[in-house]
C-alpha cells in the first residue's frame, strides 16, 4: 500500500496528490509545500497544494455520489456498517503502519502514535452502531387516526479541515460518523503531515466505501476558503487555532453552513495541598510532554498551592531529567516539532518568561537529543513562578513549555481558571471529594478531569470545551456528533377510512 502516487517533482521528490473518485488526482494546481521529517529536518517529499477549482471538482464528485437512488444518500443502513466494520479491521491489521507514517510525518514517538490510532479506531467503533443511533421515533394515534414519526436523514457533502498535531485522530473524529449517517465528505487535512489522509482514503476504499464518498483535497487557506463558501458543502467541521476556528466558523456559518469549529486552549491543573504528589509529578510530565505538547489538551499551566509549590516544581525537575528526546523510531520518551519555524516560535516564549520574571528551572534549549542535527528539537523546559500577565501564560504556546503559576487558594486557582478566555480542559489533582465535586460543578471548562490529567472523552461522549476552545453548538463525536451531520424530520401521517371525507376549513385539531 503507498500514498505517493504520483511523479516526482522538480526536486526529485515524490509528489503527494489529492485523492478524489476513489484514486490519485493531480487537480489543476502547480502549487506544492514541503513535507519534511521532523526528526531529520529533511524534506521527504512535496504535496500539491489545491486551488480553488481543484476543491470545486472534489466537491462535485462527492455530490455525485451522494444523490439519486443509488447514492451514499439512499444507501442502507447495513452498507453503511459493513464499511465501517471493515474499515475499522483493515486499521487495526494495520495499525503499525500508520504510526509509522504518523511518526515520520509528525515527529511525535511511535507509543503516542500508536495511542492516536487507538483512540481514532474507538470513533470507528461507536460509528459501526449507527444503525441504533439513528433510528427514529413514532408516536401512534396522537389524534385520531394520525400517527407522528421522526427520521434522521443525511446533510449531503461535508467538509472536514483537521489540524497538524492529530492527523488521523481527529479526521476520525468526523468521517466515520459523517459517513455512516450517509454523508459524502471532503477532507483538508494538514498539509504540514497530509500522507495519513491518503492512506485511510486507500484503506476505505479497500473496505467497499463507493468512489466518490470519501474525498482528500490537500492545500492551504485557498483550499479552505473553498470549502467555507462552496453552495454544495452543507457543513463544515474544523479544529485548530482559536483565531482560525473563529474565522472558520464565522464565514462558514454566514454561508448558510452548519460549523463545528473546535479551538484552542490554556490548560490549568490545579494542584491542592492533600494531593498524591508523586501522581501530580507524574501527570503533569505525561500531560505537558506528551506529543512534544502539541495537544489542544496539553496541560500547560499547574496551579500549585503556596505550600506545596516547592515540593511539585522539584519533583517534576526530578522526572523531567529522565526524559530522553529524541527520534519518535527509536527509544526516545519525546520526538521533535513539527517544523524549525513552529520549534522557534516556541523556544521564543523563554526570552519572554525570563524577561517578565519568572524563573527558568529547565531550558530545553539545552537538550542534546538522541537523534540527528538538524531536527527540529526543543526538550522539555519547566518554568516557575510564572506571571499571569505575561503572554507565556496567556498564549496557547503548543510546545514542550509546562509553567507554573503558585497561587493562594483553591478559590484563587479556580479564579484564574474561569477567568481565562479559553474553557477546553482542566484537572484538579485532590484526594477531598468534595473539593473535587465542587470544582466539577463551579469550573467554567468544558471537559474536566478528576486526578486524570487529560480528561478527553470516550467516543460515546462528546469533546468539546466552552468559551473560545468551541464555536458552534455541536462538540465532536458522541451523540454531538450524530445530530451535526443528520437532520431530523417530523412527519405527521393520516390514513383515513374511504368513507369518510368531506371539507372542513377549520383550524385542525387534536381528538
Amino acid at each position: 500500500m503507498t500514498t505517493t502516487t504520483t511523479t516526482h517533482g522538480s526536486s526529485g521528490l515524490p509528489v503527494l496528490e489529492h485523492y478524489v473518485g476513489g484514486a490519485a488526482s493531480a487537480g489543476t494546481s502547480t502549487r506544492t509545500g514541503p513535507v519534511y521529517d521532523p526528526a531529520l529536518g529533511e524534506q521527504t517529499k512535496s504535496v500539491r497544494l489545491a486551488s480553488a477549482g481543484d476543491v470545486d471538482a472534489a466537491v462535485a464528485v462527492a455530490k455525485a455520489a451522494f444523490a439519486g437512488p443509488r447514492g451514499w444518500g439512499s444507501s442502507s443502513t447495513a452498507k453503511r456498517q459493513q464499511v465501517m466494520f471493515a474499515f475499522r479491521e483493515l486499521v487495526n491489521a494495520r495499525k503499525d503502519e500508520l504510526a509509522a507514517i504518523l511518526t515520520s510525518e509528525h515527529g511525535k514517538v511511535l507509543s503516542d502514535a500508536a495511542g492516536e490510532v487507538a483512540r481514532g479506531l474507538e470513533v470507528v467503533e461507536f460509528a459501526c452502531g449507527m444503525p441504533h443511533l439513528t433510528k427514529g421515533s413514532y408516536s401512534e394515534n396522537v389524534s385520531t387516526d394520525v400517527d407522528v414519526y421522526s427520521l434522521k436523514q443525511a446533510l449531503g457533502v461535508v467538509g472536514v479541515i483537521s489540524p497538524f498535531n492529530f492527523p488521523a485522530m481527529v479526521p476520525m473524529w468526523f468521517f466515520p460518523i459523517a459517513i455512516a449517517t450517509g454523508n459524502t465528505v471532503v477532507l483538508k487535512p494538514s498539509e504540514k503531515d497530509p500522507s495519513v489522509a491518503n492512506w485511510m482514503a486507500e484503506l476505505l476504499t479497500e473496505a467497499g466505501l463507493p468512489d466518490g464518498v470519501f474525498n482528500v483535497v490537500h492545500g492551504d487557506k485557498e483550499a479552505v476558503d473553498a470549502l467555507l463558501v462552496h453552495p454544495d458543502v452543507a457543513a463544515i467541521s474544523f479544529v485548530g487555532s482559536t483565531p482560525i476556528a473563529r474565522y472558520v466558523y464565522e464565514t462558514g456559518t454566514s454561508h448558510g453552513k452548519r460549523v463545528q469549529a473546535l479551538g484552542g486552549a490554556k490548560n490549568h491543573m490545579l494542584v491542592l495541598p492533600d494531593a498524591d504528589l508523586d501522581l501530580v509529578a507524574d501527570a503533569a510530565v505525561n500531560a505537558g510532554f506528551g506529543s512534544a505538547g502539541e495537544r489542544c489538551m496539553a496541560v500547560s499551566v499547574v496551579l500549585a498551592i503556596d505550600s506545596i509549590a516547592d515540593e511539585v516544581v522539584a519533583r517534576v525537575r526530578d522526572r523531567m531529567g529522565k526524559l530522553v528526546t529524541g527520534d519518535g523510531r527509536g527509544s526516545a520518551d519525546m520526538g521533535p516539532l513539527i517544523t524549525a519555524a513552529h520549534r522557534d516560535k516556541v523556544a521564543g516564549y523563554l526570552d519572554v518568561a525570563t524577561t517578565d520574571g519568572a524563573d527558568l528551572v529547565v531550558d530545553g534549549r539545552e537538550v542534546v537529543p538522541d537523534g540527528a542535527a538538524d531536527g527540529f528539537w526543543l526538550g522539555p523546559t519547566l518554568l516557575d513562578k510564572v506571571p499571569t500577565t505575561s503572554t507565556v501564560y496567556t498564549d496557547e504556546i503548543f510546545g514542550p513549555v509546562l509553567s507554573v503559576v503558585r497561587v493562594a487558594s483553591y478559590d484563587e486557582g479556580l479564579a484564574l481558571i474561569n477567568g481565562s478566555p479559553y474553557g477546553n480542559g482542566t484537572a484538579i489533582f485532590t484526594n477531598d471529594g468534595g473539593a473535587a465535586r465542587r470544582f466539577q460543578r463551579e469550573v467554567e471548562v468544558g471537559m474536566v478531569g478528576i486526578n486524570v490529567p487529560i480528561p478527553v472523552p470516550v467516543a460515546y461522549h462528546s469533546f468539546g470545551g466552552w468559551k473560545a476552545s468551541l464555536f458552534g453548538d455541536a462538540k465532536a463525536y458522541g451523540t454531538h456528533g450524530v445530530d451535526f451531520f443528520t437532520r431530523e424530520k417530523a412527519v405527521t401521517s393520516r390514513w383515513p377510512d374511504p368513507s369518510h371525507g368531506g371539507i372542513n376549513l377549520g383550524f385542525p385539531q387534536n381528538e
